[in-house]
């Protein structure tokens, strides 16, 4: 089986599937909603098993989707997945919101609302994809509109012509995921980390007064 977890935005998803060489059949998922992710986290994925007869002995990796998004989100999905992977003793990947959404919409561009009028954004029709905080002019000078994958309805507001989709969750971290896992692109628990695009707002405000303190 493979465990799949996704705490980037205000609703949450844990999913379970069984890779089938070149597929992934989705055994179950259930959501969570982003302010119970401290306390409901491991339990919901405790229930997941439990209620579809896995044990942990069964899972093989964990798919963690590790940004960008909500900072505390991310921070709480990761240290989950630290101690889970230390526990269980089974490898990680960590992989882009962006990329799963790009994958979701089958598109090679995507964008996630990033607030304060900025956008994250992927591009992967570069040999390399790269992924940037823009903002909407920059954004919209970036790609064609009608190729860009949203998921908000708040960048719906803003990018009318857009692919809308639905957000990704976990189950469609897993399905973008498999390729890798077959490839065995596993990352180093101790070196897995946010996805962020963006320094969180207390790191900035630490920075500016640490930068006044000097002077």
């Amino acid at each position: 089986m493979l465990l799949g977890i996704d705490t980037c935005s205000t609703t949450g998803t844990v999913a379970l599937a069984r890779p089938d060489k070149e597929k992934a059949s989705l055994l179950a998922e259930t959501e969570l909603t982003g302010k119970t992710y401290s306390s409901m986290l491991v339990p919901r994925i405790e229930e997941l098993l439990r209620t579809n007869q896995v044990g942990v002995q069964h899972i093989q990796a964990i798919i963690v989707v590790h940004g960008p998004g909500s900072f505390t989100g991310i921070r709480v999905g990761l240290s989950t997945v630290k101690g889970l992977v230390e526990a269980l003793h089974v490898p990680v990947m960590a992989i882009s919101r962006l990329a799963v959404l790009a994958h979701k919409a089958k598109t090679k561009y995507a964008a996630l609302d990033a607030g304060r009028g900025e956008f994250y954004f992927r591009n992967a029709a570069l040999n390399q994809a790269q992924e940037a905080l823009l903002s909407l002019e920059v954004l919209r000078k970036a790609c064609a509109e009608q190729e860009l994958a949203i998921c908000e309805e708040t960048a719906a507001q803003k990018l009318p012509n857009a692919q809308f989709v639905s957000p990704p969750t976990a189950s469609d971290a897993i399905a973008f995921a498999l390729p890798g896992w077959l490839r065995r692109d596993f990352v180093d628990p101790t070196f897995l980390d946010g996805n962020y695009l963006r320094r969180a707002d207390a790191e900035v405000k630490f920075m500016k007064s640490a930068s006044l303190q000097d002077r």
